[in-house]
């Protein structure tokens, strides 16, 4: 249990890192568009084309984002499979936290007293998860479940890129919300995945959990980099929090057999329901117009006035 906690810290610290890095590269990548008035940066619907999501993801910030990202992964991956999904994706999900410290530093990013108190529930939360978790599941499930969760990654992951191209500026807490699913779905494919323990390459490549797991983390990446560049970004990362823990905790609950210790199970209930909403509010009551990040310097709003103490 231990060691499963420290896996999921130092993975939601990856992240978190990963995340800031990457909307900083993402945010140096718009500001270059911009002066450059470039025509390709945005498709019809106004969403970010292709390209412009490319040269976003060539800067040596977001660069080294991703390879935190992918350190992020592997630590993830394996807390999944030492800690229940309710905790360990909880645990992850407290990168917002990583994120919103770090945005001190390098996006000048003031937190307010609503965030910081944001940030006490989260951590109240997890002290609460983590007292309260049980044995995880075994992880044994039917091989239609592994085929199911390949199709509904492909689905889901492939809606998102629909709804980004069509949708444009409109596509952010969607993007955020599926990308939010695409991990959860990471999270749930490595706990039922065949051919880790033994390690068997076979028995591994046949499992239809690792092409969601695949699809799933690429494209999420992608539509994660996508809500980066849109508009205020503020309730796409909410919608990611919710799409990354809710679903994967029921999952894991109802069909994986993770469960809390005797008796305490209303304290995981409590924790989760915290935890969700602490992080939630983290990313609500954040940066509130974010986009004007990615805006040159002289098309930037101005600020608003400080409020007069009553």
């Amino acid at each position: 249990m231990i060691i499963g906690l420290v896996t999921a810290v130092a993975a939601s610290a990856c992240y978190g890192t990963g995340s800031v890095l990457q909307a900083v590269g993402s945010r140096k990548s718009a500001r270059q568009e911009a002066a450059t008035a470039s025509s390709t940066a945005t498709t019809q619907h106004g969403g970010p084309s292709l390209s412009s999501t490319a040269k976003a993801a060539v800067t040596w910030e977001f660069m080294v984002g991703t390879v935190l990202d992918f350190i992020g992964f592997a630590l993830g991956a394996l807390a999944a499979r030492m800690l229940p999904l309710f905790l360990s994706q909880t645990v992850i999900s407290a990168n917002l936290i990583v994120t919103a410290l770090l945005s001190i530093k390098l996006l000048g990013i003031k937190l307010n007293r609503r965030e910081w108190m944001s940030i006490g529930v989260v951590c109240s939360a997890l002290v609460l998860l983590a007292t309260a978790a049980g044995h995880e599941g075994s992880g044994d499930a039917a091989r239609s479940t592994h085929w199911w969760l390949l199709a509904i990654s492909v689905v889901l992951m492939g809606g998102g890129w629909i709804a980004v191209h069509f949708l444009g500026s409109r596509a952010a807490i969607l993007a955020g919300l599926l990308s939010g699913l695409g991990f959860g779905a990471i999270g749930v494919g490595v706990r039922i995945l065949d051919g880790i323990d033994p390690f068997d390459l076979p028995t591994l490549l046949a499992d239809p959990a690792l092409y969601a797991i695949l699809i799933s983390g690429s494209v999420g990446m992608y539509l994660h980099t996508v809500a980066l560049q849109i508009g205020s970004v503020n309730g796409a990362t909410a919608a990611l929090v919710v799409g990354e823990t809710v679903l994967p905790g029921i999952i894991g609950v109802l069909w994986l057999g993770d469960t809390s210790r005797e008796g305490f199970a209303w304290m995981a209930i409590l924790g989760f329901l915290l935890a969700v909403a602490g992080a939630v509010a983290v990313a609500w009551f954040g940066e509130p117009d974010s986009h004007a990040a990615g805006l040159p310097e002289t098309e930037k709003p101005a600020p608003e006035p400080a409020p007069v103490p009553r």
